[in-house]
């Protein structure tokens, strides 16, 4: 499979010391006033900017005659990207990634329409102008190259698994350990794909949402979920009288930003947004994801 490495046993510590040695080293400053990492009268760690210009990018161009930039996100992953229905709050580290780029723009939170996109329908909404980009645990594959671009990666992590905290089950060494059982994932996620691809005796269940496979595994209807860590900690800590993680890194996923292909001048932008603006990258981890337990440092862009 393309994309997505196999690893086992020292593979997988190689992995983990990847997603913690993986450092930017950049300036703390940002392109279009939005950098240096303190947090502004609102609490966040940027500013909007002002007078933008990215001339030759029509993505840009479509969200300045708008007047709102439209984001492709995930709203069910806890500390990733997570819409509570009941205040209508969005929260979560790709969330405010979206929202960091966003102000880059330009735009302020009321100039921002997000639009929740199921994993295997985020190609084709990018492809068809649906939204301007993608941010949500978005893996970066040669498959999806070839219909969109990415700019990134800002975060690198690794499928790994969730079980019921009574399943018997403590650990994990390989993935085919799950063989004669049931996983769940989304439908059209890289890990599922992993798994349907390379360890034929697992059994799958697919739904478009991460939180239906977690609402079936604390049922009992399927016996784990495997989808990024980074997820998978997220309902651990939601869920932590029910399900726990278990095992390492499997594979390495690099989260990118969904771009329009070909739109190399708005690509360049966010990877020098990236690039240069660390500490703001530093405070939005650890505001969403710093109390999970997991260690990283930034990626370095591709």
């Amino acid at each position: 499979m393309r994309g997505t490495r196999i690893l086992t046993g020292v593979s997988i510590a190689a992995a983990t010391l990847l997603a913690l040695t993986a450092c930017n080293s950049g300036s703390p400053t940002s392109p279009g006033g939005t950098g240096g990492g303190e947090e502004t009268g609102d609490g966040t760690p940027w500013t909007v900017a002002t007078d933008v210009s990215l001339d030759g990018s029509p993505t840009f161009e479509a969200m300045t005659k708008r007047g709102k930039v439209v984001i492709g996100v995930k709203e069910d992953q806890p500390g990733l990207g997570y819409l509570d229905v009941t205040t209508g709050q969005r929260t979560g580290f790709d969330v405010d990634i979206a929202r960091w780029i966003a102000a880059s723009l330009g735009f302020d939170e009321d100039k921002i329409e997000f639009k929740p996109i199921a994993s295997a329908n985020r190609e084709q909404s990018i492809v068809n102008g649906d939204i301007d980009y993608y941010v949500g645990t978005y893996s970066i594959t040669d498959k999806r190259k070839q219909q969109i671009d990415f700019a990134g990666p800002y975060f690198i992590t690794g499928q790994g698994f969730l079980v019921r905290k009574d399943s018997g089950i403590d650990d994990v060494k390989d993935v085919s350990d799950f063989n004669g059982k049931t996983v769940c994932s989304a439908t059209g996620s890289t890990p599922i794909s992993n798994i349907k691809e390379n360890y034929p005796e697992i059994k799958t269940e697919e739904y478009d949402l991460y939180s239906a496979c977690v609402e079936d595994l604390i049922n009992g209807k399927v016996d784990a979920v495997t989808t990024d860590q980074a997820i998978l900690i997220g309902y651990a800590a939601k869920y932590p009288d029910d399900v726990k993680v278990v095992g390492g890194l499997f594979t390495e996923e690099r989260y990118g930003v969904g771009l329009p292909k070909g739109d190399e001048v708005l690509k360049d932008h966010i990877n020098t947004l990236f690039t240069d603006g660390h500490k703001i990258w530093q405070a939005i981890f650890d505001k969403n994801l710093g109390s999970s337990g997991i260690q990283v440092e930034q990626p370095a862009v591709d």
